[in-house]
């Protein structure tokens, strides 16, 4: 994995089911675009959400792209401990069986792991690609952390307000 041609992602945890559609769409987009300009492999943090679209849009990628890699970071072997949602269940299952690699942060939850698994998949990537529509959260940390360690940082959400991505 070398960080030149690696991207991450962050995003909210909910996406409203009107934006889906669209948000979907710049994603594709985007990550097709990445992996033309040299992008071969895409760390994904393996939340429900937006994390979970985007792992999902990497291997549908693969069909077209099959030297692109998804990697999970996941902050800890017991993330889906909590998980009550049978669907979350199902595509999470799906996704890590379907990964090129895992990487755990820690065994355990512990608190802070959800930041360090932001940080090391920033710390390992030279872009990151956000949905991120509220100032607050671990997405906008991880945008910003991203954007104040020089990686290039692309914003679907706003790209969708804006509809002007290239």
């Amino acid at each position: 994995m070398e960080k030149e041609n690696t991207a991450c992602f962050t995003g909210h945890r909910t996406i409203p089911t009107e934006s889906l559609p669209e948000i979907l769409s710049r994603l594709y987009s985007t990550v097709a675009q990445l992996i033309l300009q040299g992008y071969d492999t895409f760390i994904c943090g393996g939340a429900v959400g937006f994390d979970t679209e985007a792992a999902e849009c990497v291997l549908a990628m693969k069909t077209r792209f099959p030297h692109v890699k998804l990697v999970l970071a996941l902050p800890c072997r017991d993330q889906t401990v909590k998980w009550t949602n049978e669907s979350d269940l199902f595509r999470y299952k799906k996704i890590l069986g379907q990964a090129d690699d895992v990487k755990y942060i820690r065994t355990f939850y512990a608190p802070g792991c959800m930041h360090e698994r932001n940080r090391w998949m920033t710390a390992h990537a030279s872009a990151c690609v956000a949905y991120l529509t509220a100032m607050r959260g671990g997405a906008y940390y991880t945008f910003n952390h991203a954007s104040k360690h020089g990686l290039k940082t692309i914003n679907i959400a706003e790209t969708a307000k804006r509809k002007d991505i290239q």
